[in-house]
């Protein structure tokens, strides 16, 4: 077991950063990334943007009925999906974060399934859109109830604590969550039995329309780990190396036996909550702008450039390869085709039960 040491201090009065909105270096510590997995996370964040706007498209035009969008929390999820072993640990991921499943390793073919209802989607389009998962990479399916897979997710880290083997897991959430009574006692009963779970608040500051001042009365959701017995960072979380530096830590240190963490990552969603929310109603635009202006992509792409790392040719070919990537996943998702009506009753019970087979009956009549 590794001594509990840490560069970053919990409860700060501030957010971590390491870089600037400029894109210049500010840690107090030098970067030990070279230079292909810095450009690696630059292609996820894209990807992950790209990969929302485009989910978008498809809701407008009628071929997925729901979407929730993801653009601004790229820095925080793609940050969360490299801090982990794909595989190994495991991810507890709420609706908004196609950016961890995409730089995970999900086939965009199967997020895009997912979303428009086709057999793409291993899980069968048995659930609504925005709600990914994936069994290879341990991704416990999205929840539609606020803060209902974050129970589970501490009961995973007790099972994996008990396993002995090292494993860790690691749970998202929106700000919303943390006014629900199941966050509460996920975090109490991570903290009593000293579970490897990190805790990940994207923290947007809005629950569909109700701002962060009106869900909470502590300054911060970091806070709120200390009546839990663990500790709390706020993190920028549109600083993807911020992000990743922290996790990446709080993961060693879950795997190394020391507990549970919570991290408050400060984010924005440029876009409404759902597809079916109109956020003018509740956010100024000059709030929306303000942030827009630290969008975690052109951000990240200036700290490239400073360091000779990225071009304009290299920019606009990963466009172009990111687009292509997208389209071919469409036509994929789509080829699979939709399934059958009656599909819906089978791998639910061993045998059919009676009431379910009247439903069936009724169906086809």
């Amino acid at each position: 077991m590794i001594e509990e040491s840490s560069r970053f201090e919990p409860f700060q009065d501030e957010p971590l950063r390491v870089t600037s909105d400029e894109g210049a270096w500010i840690a107090s510590f030098d970067l030990d990334l070279d230079e292909a997995e810095l450009q690696t996370l630059y292609r996820e964040l894209k990807r992950a943007r790209k990969l929302d706007e485009r989910l978008g498209v498809l809701q407008r035009s009628g071929k997925s009925s729901f979407v929730a969008p993801s653009s601004g929390h790229e820095g925080i999820q793609v940050a969360i999906a490299k801090s982990v072993q794909a595989g190994r640990d495991w991810l507890f991921p709420y609706y908004r974060d196609y950016g961890v499943v995409s730089a995970l390793g999900v086939p965009l073919e199967e997020i895009i399934g997912q979303m428009t209802g086709t057999l793409a989607d291993p899980a069968g389009a048995r659930q609504m859109p925005s709600h990914p998962s994936s069994g290879p990479l341990n991704v416990f399916t999205a929840l539609s109830p606020i803060a209902s897979h974050v129970p589970p997710a501490a009961g995973s880290g007790l099972a994996q604590k008990l396993a002995g083997k090292g494993d860790v897991t690691i749970c998202s959430f929106g700000d919303g969550a943390t006014s629900e009574g199941d966050w509460h006692a996920a975090m109490n009963f991570a903290g009593v039995q000293g579970a490897p779970v990190v805790f990940v608040c994207e923290n947007n500051r809005y629950a569909i329309s109700v701002g962060l001042e009106k869900q909470s009365g502590s300054a911060t959701i970091a806070e709120k780990a200390r009546a839990y017995g663990m500790p709390g960072y706020q993190v920028d979380g549109m600083d993807v190396l911020a992000s990743l530096y922290l996790l990446r830590e709080l993961v060693e240190r879950a795997r190394a036996g020391f507990g549970p963490a919570l991290v408050d990552a400060s984010v924005y969603r440029y876009g409404p909550h759902s597809s079916a929310d109109d956020d003018s109603i509740y956010r100024p635009a000059e709030e929306v702008a303000a942030w827009r202006a630290r969008d975690p992509l052109p951000r990240y792409r200036r700290f490239l450039e400073q360091r000779g790392s990225w071009s304009d040719a290299q920019e606009a070919a990963l466009d172009a390869a990111i687009e292509e990537e997208l389209d071919v996943a469409v036509r994929r998702a789509e080829a699979a085709g939709v399934p059958e009506l009656g599909a819906m009753f089978e791998d639910v019970y061993e045998r059919v039960p009676w009431h379910l087979e009247e439903q069936r009956e009724e169906m086809e009549r």
